[in-house]
């Protein structure tokens, strides 16, 4: 599910996805869950949002 997020910019299932995670016995995601919660707005947006930021990043390396 977090996998099909990412790919097609679903990210108004986090809440539903995040409520998943919290009834398993997963605790290595549960602390990923309470850092994502941290700012859940911006986490959201990331995962809704067409902006990428590949080729600056692309660009970075490059004079690095």
């Amino acid at each position: 599910m977090y996998g099909k997020m990412l790919a097609q910019l679903q990210g108004d299932q986090l809440p539903q996805w995040i409520t998943a995670v919290r009834s398993d016995d997963l605790p290595s995601l549960h602390t990923f869950v309470n850092s994502l919660e941290r700012d859940l707005a911006a986490v959201t947006a990331g995962l809704a949002l067409p902006c990428r930021s590949g080729i600056v990043e692309g660009h970075v390396n490059r004079i690095k």
